[in-house]
């Protein structure tokens, strides 16, 4: 026996920054003396952050409203003698050896010829066939505790890659053992975000979206994992599965599973299809992810809107993307937003405004999803990233908000200003290298440099704060920051560049580009992306005092 409810097995940093390992019941008892889940991968931390809160909205019954949600932020603790009886009562389905309901599991889960399987199908951080490029190796990969396996069991259901499974006995799609792809884990396609308070139990709350008229659907079906029948071998019937609300999505069983285990510890896992999920108009009952409009699918389909869930831009830090993270104003005219923030983002705007959470108040929002490589079928990279808010700039008409995005646009626009300065420099020298590669190392620069700077001006943004002010402050640091890299680029730029050539431009005129021309161009371009920046000597005094 290895109850998860019990044992410890999830990872934690408390208060003062330690890491320690925590039972379920442990999780939700400690909750407001604990800093976060900290898991190996962020993947993984979400993944069990999803199990957390499907326990705790089934024993918050909901929460059923708003007066509910306020009574459970008001209290501080959460309500763990409920938690307590609620994770009693189904303790056996919680046990990950359990000869007949494994955790998440199959019992009786087996291929054709009885093979068992080694770690690297479980383990997500281990490359399939590439061993090399992974620290885990030799003794690593020979077995793993029971607790570390319970967090790869819970993010395998989750994140599991594409590709051919092994063909599970008594699963009537396999055929010459082997189970077809049927697409990631359930949460591979989301672009998943959720929020940090200064606490765990903050952060469970924050994303504790009621299941209520005006927010989450759900009907009565609506059960999670372990109140349900076991799964079997087979993927469960469309008319049954669902799903029917959060408790559905946060525990879907995308992977049929079976853990070998010798002398307490887990050797190897059989990993199986399970069941398929299309995400096409899941906005009202998935509330963490970023949603836009499926313009082939609603060409497809002939109606409009369709939402699916919109994957984040790994290549770029996600203060670039704000606008994707943020409620949008409502569009001039009826047609439905191309975008929809996740639900969780809108439940917090909606708290502001109603005046259950203060407008001084900040929060984490923390984005994380996976890239696949070829055909889904390997995991290619793993991407987190977070921006610490004021509440303030999550409701849609919100003067801050407006700032924050228009800001995030105009660090946009003064890169692209430096991309065109490089781009000019290496036609004056006449480099080859004009099309793309020097724009792109010096846009490279730019933003490293930007990151910090902008997540610090957006951290300080609050009540008190002037939206025109900090605006025109922002585009004169971001000046500041962008004029100092051009110029490092004029400088060395070198001899050929300061005399130049003159090159036929895409109108059949002569231009002639050299390292003067560029920087005034370069002058004349920023000047236009950042018409707030123009400093006094008064105002160039006062901020370097």
């Amino acid at each position: 026996m290895f109850s998860l409810v019990d044992e410890e097995w999830i990872p934690v940093l408390d208060a003062a920054g330690q890491r320690r390992d925590v039972s379920l019941t442990g999780l939700f008892a400690q909750a407001a003396e604990l800093r976060m889940i900290a898991c190996e991968l962020p993947t993984q931390s979400f993944a069990i952050l999803r199990l957390a809160l499907a326990i705790l909205h089934r024993t918050t019954g909901g929460p059923p409203g708003v007066a509910a949600w306020r009574a459970l932020w008001q209290d501080r603790e959460l309500p763990t003698t409920e938690i307590a009886d609620y994770l009693d009562e189904f303790r056996d389905r919680f046990d990950l050896l359990h000869p007949e309901h494994p955790f998440y599991q199959v019992a009786d889960l087996r291929a054709a010829k009885d093979n068992t399987y080694g770690l690297e199908r479980l383990i997500a951080d281990v490359p399939n066939g590439m061993p090399f490029l992974t620290t885990r190796a030799g003794p690593g990969m020979d077995s793993i505790t029971l607790a570390e396996a319970a967090r790869w069991l819970v993010h395998c259901q989750a994140y599991d890659p594409s590709g051919i499974k092994t063909g599970a006995v008594g699963d009537p799609q396999a055929r010459n053992g082997k189970g077809y792809p049927m697409g990631p884990g359930s949460l591979g396609s989301l672009g998943g975000v959720h929020l940090e308070g200064q606490t765990l139990r903050e952060t469970l709350l924050l994303n504790l979206v009621p299941v209520a008229p005006g927010w989450q659907v759900a009907d009565e079906r609506d059960l999670p994992v372990w109140e349900r029948d076991p799964q079997t071998a087979g993927e469960e019937a469309t008319s049954t599965r669902g799903p029917y609300g959060v408790l559905s999505l946060y525990t879907w069983q995308s992977r049929r599973i079976r853990l070998f285990v010798e002398a307490g510890r887990v050797t190897g896992a059989m990993i199986s299809n399970g069941d398929r999920l299309d995400w096409q108009d899941r906005h009202l009952r998935e509330p963490m992810s970023v949603w836009g409009r499926s313009g082939p699918r609603e060409r497809e389909q002939k109606r409009t809107p369709i939402y699916l869930p919109r994957p984040h831009d790994h290549s770029r830090a996600l203060w670039r993307g704000l606008q994707t993270l943020l409620p949008a104003p409502p569009p001039p005219n009826a047609e439905p937003p191309q975008r929809l923030p996740p639900m969780v983002v809108q439940w917090l705007a909606r708290l502001t405004v109603t005046g259950v959470v203060g407008a001084d108040f900040r929060a984490r929002t923390r984005a994380t999803s996976v890239t696949y490589g070829t055909q889904q079928a390997v995991v290619d990279e793993v991407f987190t990233d977070a921006l610490t808010l004021n509440v303030l700039l999550l409701v849609e008409d919100s003067a801050l908000r407006t700032t924050a995005v228009d800001a995030a646009a105009d660090a946009e626009a003064a890169v692209t200003v430096l991309r065109r300065l490089a781009t000019n420099l290496a036609r004056a020298a006449g480099s080859r290298d004009t099309d793309s590669g020097a724009a792109d190392r010096a846009a490279e620069q730019a933003y490293g440099l930007l990151d910090r700077a902008f997540r610090d001006w957006l951290a300080r943004l609050g009540p008190d704060s002037d939206p025109a002010a900090e605006r025109a402050a922002w585009q004169r640091r971001l000046r500041r920051a962008v004029e100092r890299l051009g110029f490092e680029l004029v400088e060395g730029a070198g001899p050929n560049a300061w005399t130049g050539r003159t090159l036929t431009d895409q109108h059949g005129r002569e231009v002639h580009y050299s390292s003067s021309q560029a920087e005034a161009w370069f002058r004349t371009g920023l000047a236009r992306a950042l018409p707030m920046a123009t400093e006094s000597s008064h105002q160039r005094q006062e901020e370097a005092a």
